[in-house]
């Protein structure tokens, strides 16, 4: 009898343990979930804030430029047009050179693109491969060269290319594709991410590629340019964006429509004394919109860059 109470007492006694240790876990993943859901919900506000202050100014542009210029300053304000104007993007096309300075746009972008590409993807491979006098003092000198103003660099930039307007024979000068795109084909933050990013690859690669009897041009056309595709679409996207977006370099070096680019020729649609915003509205947001499908189209190559480097490290 006694041996029968004492059993049910153990076994009563080791059962309050555990339903206790089952409640605090319980109260501990609830508590865990809760702390998750408030996380997320920051972060997400966060984000959508930063996502308002991104397209913000993008959905302000789309109201005046479905209407007429009078009635952007009337009070109180229309957010929203009563009745959508085409008369701006009329004007635009019929009466200013904006198809023209958007040919000029597209062959300044894509051939500084393209050059700069050539010249990172060389500069990267021989920084991050080669070993030579005065490697690491020069890669210091690159990047060095990012600490300088842009502003400080146009004088002699436009000095050197007007000098450079005889020696060429006009190729390269004031009002000419040469002056506009070679000044800016140079990127020492492009040497910089091709440079990091051919470094990730195995070297066992490029020594089997050698020990075949493959040259460094063959290397570096056949084994290192496949491997870093996705580092050199994101490296051109950049660059393309950036260049479609430049307004100092082309304002001056650039003083006649037949080499004028987009970013200077929507400036001068602004008068001295009268100015059609309704017009200037309509061409920023024509200017945006082929950029934006670029990025969207390029967009999965960022991922695969992102994937890519996180397998290597």
């Amino acid at each position: 009898m006694s041996t029968d109470i004492t059993s049910d007492h153990s076994h009563a006694s080791g059962t309050e343990p555990d339903q206790t240790d089952a409640v605090e876990l319980d109260r501990l993943l609830q508590r865990n979930r809760r702390s998750t859901r408030v996380r997320k919900l920051f972060a997400y506000g966060v984000l959508c804030l930063f996502v308002l202050i991104a397209i913000g100014p993008v959905l302000y542009i789309i109201s005046p430029a479905f209407r007429e210029s009078r009635s952007l300053f009337s009070y109180p304000p229309e957010w929203i047009p009563s009745d959508w104007y085409l008369g701006n993007f009329q004007f635009l096309f019929n009466d200013t050179s904006y198809l023209r300075w958007s040919l000029n746009t597209l062959i300044f972008a894509t051939g500084v693109t393209i050059i700069a590409l050539i010249i990172d993807t060389l500069a990267g491979y021989a920084f991050a491969r080669f070993d030579f006098p005065g490697k690491k003092v020069l890669f210091a000198c690159v990047l060095a060269t990012l600490m300088v103003p842009v502003a400080a660099l146009l004088a002699p930039t436009y000095l050197l290319v007007r000098g450079l307007e005889a020696w060429t024979f006009g190729l390269v000068g004031v009002d000419t594709f040469a002056g506009l795109i070679l000044p800016m084909t140079v990127s020492p933050l492009g040497v910089f991410m091709m440079r990091q990013f051919i470094e990730t690859l195995p070297k066992g690669l490029l020594e089997a590629a050698r020990m075949d009897g493959a040259g460094e041009l063959r290397i570096f056309l056949r084994v290192v340019l496949p491997l870093i595709k996705p580092a050199i679409v994101v490296l051109g996207i950049f660059v393309f964006m950036l260049q479609w977006a430049n307004f100092l370099w082309p304002l001056v070096i650039t003083t006649k429509d037949d080499t004028r680019v987009l970013t200077v020729g929507i400036s001068t649609l602004q008068g001295q004394f009268v100015t059609n915003w309704g017009v200037i509205a309509a061409a920023t947001l024509m200017t945006l919109v082929p950029i934006t499908l670029v990025f969207l189209f390029f967009q999965r190559w960022f991922v695969q860059a992102s994937i890519a480097g996180a397998i290597k490290q």
